[in-house]
């Protein structure tokens, strides 16, 4: 699994980089932003716009904060280390990225909500990418671990896709964002060892505790 998200993230930050320096590529970019935008409705509006405040960088310090005081409790510190040094060093990494690249958003004509900082790479994707893959670490005994995958698929879809519908991101930021959560992730794996990752605990039902 995580040379699996290694080698996604390193296509994935590849490609993005290449809509850096391609024209053709950022025109595309700018033609997604641009179909995506002629072809909004009411009900995406409000999904997408859930999805923008929701995957914030302040929404998920405190869902990783919920979740740490949790792994406190049980004593689950190498999941502690997995979920908050994974949004930690995804935030630096992604606001560093941001500084030096600097890269303009979609024009504001095209945002749909209150955007802050460079395009490159897209922090909500980032974010949700590098949760997500966390949560699959850390529960990769579960008996639903399936269900917990197609969960945390869709997430990292949704929040990534929803950037560009709302013009906040252009696709290769996403991307990038992608990229780089799947990257980080992968890292804290290798660092953390899968066996020091506990079995999940998180919930109180014995037979969701069974594990194949």
């Amino acid at each position: 699994m995580p040379y699996v998200l290694l080698f996604v993230g390193c296509i994935s930050l590849f490609f993005s980089g290449l809509g850096l320096t391609i024209t053709n590529l950022q025109q595309l970019d700018v033609s997604s932003v641009v179909w995506i935008s002629e072809h909004r409705s009411v009900f995406l509006n409000g999904i997408t716009t859930i999805l923008s405040y929701v995957g914030g960088l302040l929404p998920m310090i405190v869902i990783v904060g919920i979740l740490s005081l949790q792994f406190i409790r049980l004593k689950q510190y190498a999941n502690l280390l997995m979920v908050s040094l994974g949004l930690f060093g995804s935030a630096t990494i992604g606001w560093i990225l941001k500084y030096l690249i600097n890269r303009p958003r979609p024009d504001e004509v095209y945002q749909m909500v209150h955007t802050y900082g460079a395009s490159f790479p897209s922090a909500h994707s980032l974010y949700a990418a590098m949760l997500a893959c966390s949560i699959i670490f850390i529960f990769h005994k579960h008996n639903r671990i399936k269900l917990i995958c197609l969960a945390a698929f869709l997430w990292i879809l949704s929040m990534g896709v929803s950037r560009v519908y709302l013009g906040a991101h252009f696709p290769t930021d996403v991307l990038a964002g992608w990229g780089i959560g799947f990257i980080w992730a992968a890292i804290l794996w290798f660092i953390l060892l899968p066996k020091t990752l506990s079995k999940n605990k998180l919930f109180l039902d014995k037979n969701l505790n069974e594990v194949e």
